[in-house]
């Protein structure tokens, strides 16, 4: 193209190693002893379930309202958490299969489904990257939702199986810049332990590992709201020294210097909130398989 000049790497990146690379990264600067994010524990999923309740409400919402759905279509929800996502959806689609790693997050699921008396949903405790299609599910499926939940490594291999399993549309939701609580870590893992802090691959590596796997998103940006909230600044202080790893008095000073401008009183709660981005990334498969014949077990493929 005329008067068009690509630098001589132009094309030659590979997105998805981009993708390992930053998870490698990420993955090194985690604080050890930091078990916030440990799913098999059922006190962690409680609490993340309770938040979905609470404050990821608007979010959740926001999600689900944006979601092209009847009482024909199956469902796919992938890290489907205490089920998030797949509670609130399962009066308005014919069946969710629920896939989910972490036990105390199934456990959750299925005692919330049985008090709501919810039917439609089957859970598989596995990661995505060990689920057999063949053997573990029943697809095609109409959609199929990861969200917030992109943490596998290889994801070209990871999106390519979401998409072979899919007969209409993959909603994935992911993060365009730092969440709140991630923004947290960077600022503080340099004053409180000496060491650089890496971020997680973000949407941008994502989409291109797709525009490389001839997959071409839509892209949506959706506001991401964060709050943590405490009945007395003790607790509030007693969760973040667990979460960032503070041992010694020096640090706990450097962890109140960084928390008390960022605190606010509401009620009889401390409470401390922060804003960031999230994308939703879809696509819309071809209405029929290869070969122009509709799938035998009678689902909807919109």
């Amino acid at each position: 193209m005329a008067g068009i000049v690509f630098p001589k790497d132009y094309g030659d990146i590979d997105w998805n190693e981009v993708w390992k690379a930053r998870q490698d990264r990420y993955d090194a600067a985690q604080i050890p002893g930091d078990t916030s994010h440990d799913w098999d524990k059922k006190e962690n999923a409680e609490r993340y379930a309770a938040q979905s309740a609470g404050e990821f409400e608007k979010r959740i919402r926001m999600t689900l309202d944006g979601l092209s759905v009847n009482r024909t279509t199956k469902v796919l929800d992938i890290g489907a958490g205490p089920g998030t996502l797949a509670i609130p959806l399962a009066g308005r689609v014919r069946d969710i299969t629920a896939i989910e790693p972490g036990a105390g997050m199934i456990t959750a699921l299925r005692e919330q489904a049985d008090k709501e008396g919810i039917k439609n949903i089957t859970c598989i405790q596995k990661r995505w990257e060990d689920v057999d299609p063949g053997h573990d599910l029943s697809g095609p499926y109409d959609l199929v939702i990861a969200s917030l939940s992109l943490t596998m490594y290889d994801i070209r291999e990871a999106v390519q199986k979401m998409n072979m399993v899919s007969c209409g549309e993959v909603c994935l939701y992911w993060f365009v810049d730092l969440p709140f609580w991630e923004r947290m870590y960077a600022d503080l893992v340099v004053p409180l332990h000496k060491r650089p802090y890496y971020p997680g691959p973000k949407a941008d590596c994502l989409w291109n590992v797709l525009y490389q796997a001839g997959i071409y998103a839509n892209v949506e940006m959706l506001p991401l709201d964060k709050e943590y909230r405490f009945p007395s600044r003790r607790e509030m202080t007693a969760f973040f020294k667990k979460r960032f790893g503070v041992t010694t008095q020096e640090q706990e000073k450097v962890l109140d210097a960084y928390l008390s401008p960022l605190m606010r009183t509401e009620g009889d709660d401390i409470v401390i909130s922060g804003e960031s981005t999230f994308a939703k990334i879809w696509w819309r498969k071809s209405k029929l398989p290869p070969g122009g014949s509709p799938p035998a077990d009678g689902t909807s493929c919109f």
